[in-house]
């Protein structure tokens, strides 16, 4: 069977909750629908049910992509629009990414790379090793070959990578939702923001309004990570615990730079259950350790590890 066929084991499912504490005003935009005179120039996002603000897990998972980028030193080699560049995986072997017309950035296949495994990689015209690509069957007559350092690459069509972590959409906790409503700041469940910009020439002031998430509100956070081999586990586990503290120094949302999105994790709890416990039908899973905030995490890591080590099955190492 071909390489780009097999599929993947399923040895089990890690799943880290918390408790996102936003510490100053939260904006993550969700587009107005009506521009009215005197109305909200940046709504924020909310539930379309309750009328709730939530945080979007694409905005977290975004977030957290961003600073294991830079952390890991990705190169950025896919262009991203606007004339802006991202880092990807263009294949789940390694390559390099064509770059008017040269064989320019070098990208580490989705099999190992640290950021692919957790986010996923969608694959794109790109160019591997040809002994690599014959074995796997994805060369024919007309594949393109070209030299780089020595070795022989053939440009083939990248294959996909699915991601292993799911980032699920953070919504408030009831007691926070109940405090909200009983907040009177002319919006519901959420508070104005007003801000200035002044013309340097004329002096001319230039208002805005910002809807914000008030600081002290509380969100349920989850995320799930697929188990397929334990040192990977452990490997993108240490490096989803320091994104998290680094998104604790950082900002979530938009307009950090100007206070907003100052955000702070609370007693995270980490559980599994592995494949036999969904075969059998049993609904419990095993609860690894908890963790009164990201600083208890990290110092704790080293004891986890082991923890994580004695419940996942040797064979998946």
């Amino acid at each position: 069977m071909p390489a780009s066929l097999e599929q993947k084991p399923l040895v089990g499912k890690l799943r880290i909750e918390s408790t996102i504490v936003v510490e100053t005003g939260l904006h993550i935009g969700g587009g107005g629908e009506n521009l009215d005179i005197g109305g909200l120039d940046k709504p924020v996002i909310r539930d379309p049910l309750t009328k709730a603000p939530y945080l979007p897990g694409s905005s977290l998972k975004g977030k957290l992509r961003s600073i294991l980028e830079r952390l890991l030193k990705k190169s950025l080699n896919r262009p991203g629009g606007s004339g802006v560049y991202i880092y990807a995986s263009d294949d789940i072997e390694d390559g390099y990414t064509e770059i008017n017309g040269e064989l320019s950035i070098r990208f580490e296949g989705a099999k190992t790379c640290q950021i692919s495994r957790l986010f996923g990689s969608t694959g794109t015209n790109c160019w591997i090793k040809e002994s690599v690509a014959r074995e796997q069957g994805l060369t024919d007559n007309n594949t393109k070959t070209k030299e780089k350092d020595g070795e022989t690459y053939a440009q083939i069509k990248g294959r996909n990578s699915p991601a292993r972590l799911i980032v699920r959409d953070c919504h408030l906790q009831p007691e926070s939702a109940e405090k909200l409503k009983k907040v009177d700041t002319g919006l519901y469940m959420t508070e104005w923001k007003f801000e200035n910009s002044i013309d340097r020439i004329t002096a001319a002031a230039n208002p805005r309004q910002f809807e914000r998430v008030p600081a002290g509100s509380k969100f349920k956070f989850e995320m799930v990570y697929t188990v397929e081999d334990t040192v990977q586990a452990i490997e993108d586990l240490k490096h989803l615990a320091i994104a998290l503290a680094i998104l604790e120094d950082d900002a979530l949302g938009g307009h950090g730079s100007r206070g907003y999105g100052k955000i702070r994790f609370e007693n995270l709890q980490l559980f599994y259950r592995d494949l036999s416990q969904y075969l059998q039908m049993k609904p419990s899973r095993n609860s690894i350790q908890t963790f009164a905030d990201i600083s208890s995490l990290l110092e704790g890591f080293e004891s986890l590890t082991n923890d994580i080590n004695q419940l996942l099955p040797a064979s998946s190492n």
